[in-house]
């Protein structure tokens, strides 16, 4: 996207940064009615936002978080002291306190919702000032303040897999399996191949609603029907309610049982 012409000292200059056009539209839209912000560039990566960032110095960027090749962490480290104004708009919500370290000004969850993200321009509006009058403000006040009710939770599951952006209840999770450098998620006879590490996937769980059964295997507890001996005693596997079976590693062995007979 070119640069706007617009030349007047009063707008709030932005660029907006999301690697996927429907995440950069949802975004423009909710600017549409916004007179005082002036869309000066999109991105659909960290490099070339790196790179635009730097030549157009914007007041504030609307950040995308995971993105291919560097994402939205990595252009706020790059860019050091010299990063804008930064909200970060993502369906992640895992990754709020670290947002929040890298001193992003606020962190809005998609899908978008237009009530919250007028608080973030309201906030964008308030630090553009406070800048433009030269006025000092504590980017650890900034922290405390944004950080209150924004702790993540484990309401939802939100994940980018191979055809699109999947939000889950919890409960909706069967159960989930290596595959290479790729995960294959099972949730209500759907499969969704997503590109995370297994431990990753494990930290953005409730660990009282899920267990790791495998190195390659995580399960819902509640989809458990039963766990038995296989291989003349040696071995175990977890029974699911769907009537299928998942093994059970030697090392996970003893936790599992102990986890599962504490729940009998």
């Amino acid at each position: 996207m070119r640069a706007s012409k617009r030349s007047d000292a009063k707008m709030i200059r932005t660029i907006i940064v999301d690697d996927e056009a429907l995440g950069r539209e949802a975004v423009r839209e909710q600017l549409r009615g916004c007179s005082d912000f002036d869309v000066i560039a999109e991105c659909s990566g960290g490099a070339d936002a790196i790179a635009r960032i730097r030549q157009l110095v914007p007041n504030v960027v609307f950040l995308d978080i995971q993105m291919p090749g560097s994402d939205g962490f990595d252009v706020l480290i790059e860019l050091g002291g010299d990063a804008p104004i930064t909200v970060m708009v993502t369906a992640f919500d895992q990754y709020a306190v670290r947002a929040f370290e890298h001193y992003a000004l606020d962190y809005v969850l998609k899908p978008i919702e237009p009530d919250r993200f007028a608080q973030a321009l309201e906030r964008v509006r308030q630090r553009v000032a406070e800048l433009r009058s030269g006025q000092s403000t504590s980017k650890l006040r900034d922290l405390l303040a944004n950080l209150s009710g924004q702790i993540p939770s484990h309401d939802r599951l939100v994940f980018k897999a191979t055809r699109g952006l999947v939000f889950l209840e919890p409960d909706e999770l069967e159960w989930v399996e290596s595959a290479g450098n790729y995960l294959k998620v099972h949730a209500g006879g759907e499969e969704y191949l997503i590109r995370e590490t297994m431990s990753a996937f494990c930290n953005r769980l409730d660990a009282s609603r899920f267990l790791r059964v495998h190195r390659s295997f995580l399960v819902n507890v509640n989809r458990i029907r039963e766990i038995r001996l296989v291989g003349g005693g040696t071995d175990c596997e977890v029974v699911l309610r769907t009537g299928g079976s998942l093994p059970v590693g030697r090392s996970y062995r003893d936790a599992v049982v102990t986890r599962l007979e504490g729940q009998a």
